[in-house]
């Protein structure tokens, strides 16, 4: 009938009494704390948490924005803790890269004119965002070709761009978050993706 009158319908969707959204909220900010919680035992990287941007008609936020003023790299960081729209996703990813010298100026920084830009894109671990970044996983590994376990030494000393992909594991209460070296990365076609080994222990 909607499609008839050519009338859009839209959907709320409920969980146990709350809105939904309030939930996802609430996950999003847990992953944003305990990814924030270990990017500051980084040596050399300054951090900034929702960053927003307005430049000409281009708008945003980008959910945690690093700089390593030694190194020359901006690293532009997208936390999801679920994947609607890959597409979309991958576009907007795009978009923060191409802004992001002009978005940290903004911030005080002094990006150079060798500065170079990196993207990591980290998904919360549950069954159903494997599923998904598995079902989407070539025209992800294209566009995000580095995986977690890449990212620790890379994160350490930063050279070049990078434009990565990993998975954070849901942390115990009471941690900081997971060891940069038990993010799991995603496989390659046609393979489940392996997990990286892990020290088992949180700093």
């Amino acid at each position: 009938m909607a499609a008839a009158l050519d009338v859009r319908v839209d959907t709320l969707p409920r969980w146990r009494a709350a809105d939904l959204d309030r939930l996802l909220n609430s996950h999003h900010a847990q992953l944003h704390e305990q990814v924030a919680r270990r990017f500051a035992t980084l040596p050399g990287w300054t951090f900034r948490p929702e960053v927003s941007f307005a430049i000409y008609a281009e708008r945003g936020v980008i959910d945690i924005l690093a700089f390593h003023g030694l190194r020359q790299v901006v690293l532009v960081i997208e936390l999801k803790t679920d994947i609607a729209d890959v597409n979309e996703l991958v576009g907007t990813l795009d978009r923060k890269r191409r802004l992001a010298i002009d978005i940290a100026r903004d911030q005080g920084w002094n990006p150079g004119p060798t500065t170079c830009v990196g993207v990591w894109l980290i998904v919360a671990a549950s069954r159903t965002n494997r599923r998904r970044l598995m079902e989407h996983r070539a025209m992800l590994r294209a566009a995000f070709p580095t995986d977690g376990r890449s990212m620790r030494g890379w994160l350490f000393a930063p050279s070049g761009p990078v434009r990565a992909v990993s998975m954070w594991p849901r942390s115990r209460p009471g941690t900081t978050g997971p060891d940069l070296r038990s993010v799991r990365r995603v496989g390659r076609a046609g393979k489940r993706p392996p997990e990286v080994a892990a020290s088992g222990r949180h700093p």
